[in-house]
């Protein structure tokens, strides 16, 4: 997911034709909540992190702060009326047909689009969220007919998945290989279709209502916990501020535009920052002994917390990764890979903490 900024007037504002569209809490104005807002930085400056799971209390804003990011995020280049929000000229995120088209030279329509954020329903079916094959269509008219899924409109955006903890396992296993690879493939009766289902994946609960296998739960690039909150300044502020978005969104709007505008320029830049980050060698080894320190199995959590660390030294606007990036994001990228019993709950972050400051020489 690659952005570039929209052209601006001089007060800021988009010079593009303002789309009516329901008003959307922004970003900047969330209150706390900071490691859930750094994990959702991180997986849109870099997708291949592998998305974020969320989960806290009930009511502490995860939904919100979900469709706050997808509106903050600039416009995308995309084929006209292609079901799969392709890009224009990188072949990897684009489907078959326009892919075609591009290689016979023909002239293919571009337009702007906003970041697609989908939300899937708890209820959803595979073929829902897969798409599906009309056989007897194929059979009849020899052609592939495909009915495009919630993987393919979530192609290039975010997809949100509530309570995915209640989801039934087979399809969070559809939704995380998806993620992971890139590609989703559908197969009917000896017929397959594949095409690109590259999107950030974010899934969130309540650990009361149970949590994923820990098989499922390491597949996850970063593991954000959130709690409500309990300072009663901050606790007052953030009901003034939601009661003042609900009377009336435009002004209220108005007054966070420059740092919306701010936050999404420094995104963008991060992306194109992001593959010349260098993480020294020494840094490397150091996290792979802090990983295996802590026993964590694969290598998964080696790969995610180098990527994570390069993405908030590209977000910060540094060229090289630092031992404060690498401790920031350690006990998002880790915590949840020390489970070895699935009755064990997930570590808060301070076994992942202790190791890391044995490592790397910190005293405590």
């Amino acid at each position: 997911m690659t952005f570039t900024t929209q052209p601006t007037s001089q007060n800021g504002r988009s010079t593009a034709a303002p789309a009516r569209r329901r008003a959307v809490f922004p970003f900047t104005a969330i209150v706390g909540q900071e490691e859930m807002k750094l994990a959702l930085l991180l997986n849109i400056i870099d997708p291949k992190i592998g998305g974020v799971m969320i989960m806290g209390d009930r009511g502490t804003g995860k939904s919100t702060t979900i469709r706050a990011l997808a509106d903050l995020l600039p416009e995308i280049d995309v084929v006209a009326d292609d079901p799969f929000n392709s890009h224009p000229n990188d072949p990897e995120l684009m489907g078959d047909s326009v892919r075609q088209l591009i290689e016979q030279n023909a002239d293919v329509p571009v337009v702007k689009k906003k970041v697609m954020m989908v939300d899937l329903p708890l209820g959803a079916t595979e073929d829902r969220v897969c798409g599906t094959i009309d056989i007897e269509k194929a059979l009849s008219e020899g052609v592939k007919a495909f009915e495009p899924g919630l993987l393919a409109k979530a192609n290039r955006g975010i997809l949100y998945v509530d309570e995915v903890n209640l989801l039934d396992d087979h399809l969070v296993d559809v939704l995380l290989d998806s993620a992971a690879s890139g590609w989703n493939t559908v197969e009917r009766e000896g017929i397959s279709i594949r095409h690109p289902a590259r999107f950030v994946l974010v899934g969130s609960g309540n650990p009361e209502e149970g949590e994923l296998r820990p098989q499922l739960l390491d597949r996850f690039g970063m593991h954000a916990e959130i709690r409500t909150v309990k300072e009663p300044v901050l606790r007052v502020q953030i009901v003034e501020q939601r009661t003042e978005f609900d009377q009336d969104p435009v002004p209220f709007l108005e007054k966070y535009e420059p740092q919306q505008n701010d936050l999404q320029r420094q995104i963008v830049e991060a992306q194109e920052r992001l593959k010349g980050i260098a993480i020294d060698y020494d840094l490397r080894v150091k996290i792979s002994q802090m990983c295996s320190e802590l026993d964590v199995d694969g290598l998964r959590g080696d790969i995610v917390t180098n990527r994570a660390a390069k993405a908030l030294a590209a977000l910060e606007g540094r060229t090289e990764v630092t031992v404060d990036e690498i401790r920031r994001i350690a006990p998002l990228c880790l915590r949840h890979r020390l489970r070895k019993d699935p009755m064990e709950s997930i570590d808060s972050g301070y076994k992942v903490e202790k190791v890391f400051d044995q490592v790397f020489g910190i005293a405590e």
